[in-house]
C-alpha cells in the first residue's frame, strides 16, 4: 500500500471508541488485537522501505572521521518522519473498512459444522 497517499491523521485526535468497536463485531479485545496487528506490518513495511532508500547512500568505508551529510538522505528521512504514525494509518483502515480480518476459530467451526452435515 501506499502510505504516502493516506488520509491518516497525523496529529492525536479523539476518536468515538464504540464507532471502532461496531468494525469489529462489538468486541474491543479484537478491536485492539486487529489495530495492534496491522499497525506492526505497516510499521515493518514503512521501516523496510527507508532502509532500503538510505542503502542507497551507504558508503561502506572503515575511515570514521569523514561523515559525510547528504542532503537528499536528510530529505528522506524527513519526509518518513512526518508521515502518519503505523497506528494512525491502522485506525483510517479499519474505519474505512480497509482491514481484512478472519479468524482461525470461526473457519474451523464452519468446517467442522459442514463435515457434520
Amino acid at each position: 500500500m501506499d502510505y504516502k497517499k493516506t488520509n491518516a491523521a497525523r496529529t492525536t485526535i479523539t476518536r468515538n471508541t464504540s464507532e471502532m468497536i461496531d468494525k469489529v463485531d462489538n468486541n474491543m479485545y479484537e478491536m485492539v488485537v486487529t489495530l495492534a496487528r496491522r499497525s506492526n506490518q505497516i510499521g515493518k513495511e514503512i521501516k523496510e522501505e527507508l532502509h532500503a532508500k538510505l542503502e542507497e547512500f551507504a558508503t561502506h568505508q572503515d575511515n570514521l572521521e569523514e561523515v559525510f551529510e547528504n542532503r537528499e538522505q536528510i530529505e528522506i528521512s524527513k519526509f518518513y518522519e512526518r508521515l502518519p504514525k503505523p497506528p494512525a494509518i491502522a485506525i483510517d483502515e479499519l474505519m474505512n473498512d480497509g482491514i481484512y480480518r478472519r479468524t482461525p476459530d470461526v473457519i474451523e467451526q464452519t468446517l467442522l459444522k459442514k463435515d457434520e452435515e
